[in-house]
C-alpha cells in the first residue's frame, strides 16, 4: 500500500469523528439565548475536542511528508491510532453531558492519552523503517513534546477526582502545546 492511500484513508476517518462530535450537539428547546445556555459545557467539550482531532490531522500530515515508505507495522500502527481517536466522540459527548464531572473527565484524559501513546508508537515504527539519519529522523529527534503530552495527562486522570477543572485546563495546556504544527517537522519540509 501506498502512504498516500493511508493519509487518505486517516484523513476520511478523522473527517468522519468530526462529524461524528458535531451530531451530538442538540439543538435546545427554545428560542432564546436563554435556552444555549444548558450547552455551554457541551460546546466546550466539543470544541476541545474539535481541536485535538485538528491537531492529530495536521502533525498526521506533517509527519507522512517525511515518510518514504509504509509497511504491515505502520498500516496496524496508524489503524491503532484511529481506534483511539475513534473514541473521542464518545468521551466528548459523555463529559459534556455531565459537565465535566470526575469520570467522564478522567475516562476523556484515558483516551487521549492512549491516543497520545498510540502516536508515539506509530512514529517509532517509522523511524524504524529508515535510515537513522533520515529527514524523518532528524526531525523527531528526542520528541520531548510528546513525553510531555503523556506525562500531563498521566497527572490529568486521577487529578480529574480531586479537581475536574484542574484535569481540563491540563488537557487544554497539551492542546496549546500542539496546536501550532509540529515545528520540527516543518522547518525541515523548508
Amino acid at each position: 500500500m501506498s502512504k498516500g492511500r493511508l493519509e487518505a484513508f486517516s484523513d476520511g476517518v478523522l473527517a468522519i469523528i468530526i462529524t461524528i462530535m458535531v451530531l451530538e450537539l442538540k439543538v435546545p428547546h427554545g428560542t432564546g439565548i436563554a435556552h444555549l445556555k444548558p450547552l455551554i459545557p457541551v460546546f466546550a467539550s466539543y470544541l476541545l475536542s474539535f481541536v485535538f482531532i485538528g491537531i492529530y490531522w495536521n502533525n498526521h500530515h506533517h509527519l507522512f511528508q517525511f515518510v518514504h515508505k509504509v509497511n504491515g507495522n505502520v498500516l496496524w500502527a496508524n489503524m491503532h491510532l484511529l481506534f483511539w481517536l475513534s473514541l473521542i466522540p464518545f468521551s466528548t459527548s459523555w463529559m459534556g453531558e455531565n459537565e465535566f464531572t470526575a469520570w467522564p473527565v478522567a475516562t476523556y484524559g484515558i483516551i487521549l492519552w492512549v491516543a497520545g501513546l498510540a502516536y508515539y508508537i506509530l512514529v517509532r515504527i517509522l523511524l524504524a523503517i529508515h535510515p537513522e539519519d533520515s529527514p524523518l529522523a532528524i526531525a523527531i529527534g528526542k520528541d520531548v513534546k510528546g513525553m510531555v503530552s503523556l506525562a500531563l495527562y498521566t497527572l490529568a486522570i486521577p487529578l480529574a477526582f480531586i479537581s475536574p477543572v484542574a484535569s481540563s485546563v491540563l488537557y487544554v495546556i497539551v492542546a496549546a502545546i500542539w496546536f501550532i504544527p509540529d515545528r520540527r517537522l516543518e522547518n525541515l519540509a523548508k
